[in-house]
């Protein structure tokens, strides 16, 4: 039971509207600024989980949130897609061209650059959470300064949207991961999707071989992601998603992983979103 969950953000943020969609609406949720904050309060017990965004359809792979999950050994044990709809907003009454500066996540920025090339004329700049800025703005009564968040969020903080839906590609998605420590979490065998990070020799064909493997299997490969690993220059740890009907099937690719691979971990057993 889930009665506590950490979010990077504040309300308002879209890591606020997947624990919505998630979690019982009676769930409290925990605003962090950053994700190393959402983990530092699972790991210390303030929270019963915590929900990160792992990738986007647009801008791609969150890499340091693969070393979070990996370093603190924690486990995924839910995933979601939320649909990223990108609004400009602002106090009420104010025009495009009055506004002088946007601030938001640079995810955020990634992700409307299009829509400002267009508007020479307003300065972007990095911030720690799109919603965060949306409820400085109202407490300051900010002017001329806009915002790039959610619909959740002007509605919190009384602003005005100026532009709707201003994300470069329409089809937006975010994948978020729920992850608790390992050590609270039995295996799962009614899920059909898994996550495991391993390393391989930096020789010919051993990664080929090793995919060979999850084909043999009965395996769908539907992500795999690398990660430099900074000790050991030009060597690489992989990260990859399954997906499968058996879950007899995941078990026995799972125990030839690891005699394959090296460092070999499986993050995460949990039901595919996608379905």
């Amino acid at each position: 039971m889930i009665s506590k969950v950490a979010i990077q953000g504040v309300k308002g943020s879209f890591h606020h509207i997947v624990s919505q969609q998630c979690f019982d609406e009676n769930v409290t949720v925990i605003e962090c600024l950053t994700f190393d904050k959402a983990i530092e309060c699972l790991l210390t017990n303030q929270c019963d989980a915590a929900i990160i965004a792992i990738e986007n359809s647009i801008a791609g792979s969150i890499i340091p949130n693969y070393a979070l999950i990996d370093n603190h050994n924690l486990s995924i044990v839910g995933e979601y897609y939320l649909d990223i709809q990108h609004h400009l907003m602002a106090l009420p009454n104010q025009d495009i061209s009055d506004i002088k500066e946007v601030y938001s996540h640079p995810m955020a920025l990634l992700q409307c650059k299009e829509f400002f090339k267009k508007q020479p004329h307003i300065k972007l700049i990095e911030d720690k959470d799109t919603a965060e800025v949306a409820q400085r703005i109202q407490q300051n009564q900010s002017k001329q300064v806009a915002a790039i968040a959610s619909r959740l969020a002007s509605e919190l903080f009384d602003l005005e949207i100026i532009s709707e839906s201003i994300q470069t590609i329409k089809h937006n998605e975010t994948r978020f991961v729920i992850v608790k420590t390992q050590n609270s979490e039995a295996i799962n065998e009614k899920g059909n999707k898994a996550s495991v990070k391993f390393e391989l020799d930096h020789k010919r064909g051993s990664l080929a071989s090793l995919l060979n493997v999850l084909s043999d299997c009965q395996l769908n490969l539907t992500k795999i992601q690398s990660l430099p690993k900074i000790e050991t220059p030009w060597k690489y740890a992989f990260f990859v998603d399954l997906t499968f009907e058996a879950y007899s099937d995941f078990e026995k690719a799972k125990s030839i992983m690891a005699i394959m691979a090296q460092e070999f971990k499986v993050l995460g057993e949990y039901k595919n979103a996608r379905q």
